[in-house]
């Protein structure tokens, strides 16, 4: 019999996959931190025999280089990426044995990336399980603009393809173990649902149900704004990442906060955004530690920016180190914990700003009609309503222009919270006054705000 084991890469809307048998497996697109795989396989109780990548990944780096370093596997790569160090290159129709009646055979899905490479696990020769990495999502495919803008029609009609040769090839009972889409930003659109297989995805996926001209134009008008971090990935995983280093940074005292600030760096307050709103060292910015941190973290900070991690605890502290090295950043330059008291340097005080609802600002609104109201969502979310007369900056563009947002209190809004709270202490940081909406913005017509949709500023 074989198992397969879901590694779910939270914060990143990821997954990796451990799958075998009785004494050997196969891991398929790994995290970086790979203590948690090497665990998952010791509980197994199996031999990690291959690490598979289905293609150069764009959204992380990867631990396969450093996985098969570790455990002596061999490192499957397509044939046709271009990385920087030894590997075993595989092709389409390449047949691996794993164990007895256990093998795993390589099937060229180009369109994510142009080398894009799935890998379907036989048992006895019956295909059960297809391991489709950023092709064939769950309700989705992978978005085919992440490697060059030239390119990003062909991979697009290169996605439909793999959909339908993966639909063709596959019975129905097969499952869909894709990498992408539960919340990545590699999906071209939102993913739905927690496990598929062909037959589900031959009935519900629009690669498999429209027209080939209708699927590529419905997709690429749907494609949101890509992470900026995104740049950055494929040239890390191509060069072969280095091994991590996860011990705790060196512990930085108030005077030294205030200096690292002072000189342009980013101190980064990992506690949640109700903590962080009631008090806080002037100038730090709040990504919460329980949000996205990795990836709102990695989009916003100007890449290669020293950071200074602030947090509640030794484990919360641990944990974003873990969170962030997944996405390239590798040492806080320092880190304190504890009491946010202890952050401040002779002479400071704790600032704060307000949190607030739709309910408070439709008051606010109503004894002050020109007071600024900031949605900081994607284009997509406003698209379906916002409030009359807001300003729309993305939450990833908010740090860059911020000096558009006209004179007074800004209200931050998002569609939960999450966003919002970056946002508030992004402006909050530059010296501006702000309050944080956190709420859902159903609430908001509910409270009675005037909202409409159409073009907006």
């Amino acid at each position: 019999m074989f198992f397969v084991d879901i590694l779910e890469i939270e914060g990143l809307g990821n997954r990796s996959y451990l799958a075998g048998g009785r004494e050997a497996a196969v891991v398929i697109d790994p995290p970086r931190d790979v203590e948690r795989v090497v665990a998952a396989a010791a509980g197994r109780g199996v031999r990690i025999a291959y690490v598979a990548e289905t293609h150069v990944h764009n959204d992380y780096v990867s631990g396969g280089l450093e996985l098969a370093r570790l455990t002596g596997a061999t490192y499957l790569v397509p044939a046709a990426a271009r990385v920087s160090f030894d590997r075993t290159p595989v092709a389409d129709g390449d047949t691996l044995p794993v164990e007895g009646g256990l093998a795993l055979r390589a099937l060229a899905t180009p369109g994510h990336t142009p080398h894009h490479t799935s890998y379907i696990l036989q048992e006895d020769g019956r295909e059960v399980a297809a391991f489709t990495g950023g092709s064939l999502l769950i309700g989705s495919v992978g978005r085919p603009d992440l490697v060059e803008p030239r390119l990003t029609e062909k991979l697009a009609r290169a996605q439909y393809a793999s959909a339908h040769r993966l639909a063709a090839e596959l019975d129905d009972a097969v499952r869909v173990l894709p990498t992408h889409g539960f919340g990545s930003f590699c999906s071209s659109s939102q993913a739905e649902g927690e496990s598929s297989s062909i037959g589900q995805e031959r009935k519900t996926n629009a690669a498999l149900t429209k027209d080939v001209d209708t699927f590529i134009a419905d997709m690429l008008s749907g494609l949101e704004d890509v992470p900026a971090y995104y740049a950055h990935m494929g040239p890390l995983n191509a060069a072969g990442p280095a091994p991590v280093d996860l011990t705790p940074p060196r512990t930085a005292g108030g005077k030294e906060i205030a200096e690292r600030l002072a000189a342009g760096e980013w101190a980064v307050d990992l506690r949640s955004r109700t903590a962080f709103s009631a008090g806080h060292v002037a100038g730090t910015v709040n990504f919460e530690a329980e949000g996205k941190l990795a990836t709102y973290l990695a989009w916003l900070i100007p890449w290669g920016k020293p950071v200074t991690l602030l947090a509640d605890s030794p484990a919360q502290l641990a944990q974003a180190q873990r969170d962030l090295v997944r996405v390239g950043i590798d040492r806080p330059s320092a880190a304190a914990t504890g009491d946010p008291a202890g952050w401040l340097s002779e002479g400071e005080v704790l600032r704060s700003f307000p949190r607030a609802d739709f309910a408070a600002l439709k008051k606010a609104r109503e004894a002050d009609e020109s007071l600024v109201v900031l949605d900081v969502r994607r284009d997509s979310e406003r698209a379906g309503g916002y409030v009359r007369d807001s300003v729309h900056i993305p939450v990833h563009e908010v740090h860059d222009r911020a000096g558009e947002l006209p004179a007074g209190t800004v209200w931050v809004h998002c569609a939960g919270g999450m966003r919002a709270a970056i946002a508030a202490s992004l402006l909050d940081a530059a010296g501006r006054d702000v309050v944080a909406v956190d709420d859902s913005f159903d609430a908001a017509r509910d409270a009675g705000l005037a909202l409409t949709t159409g073009p907006g500023h």
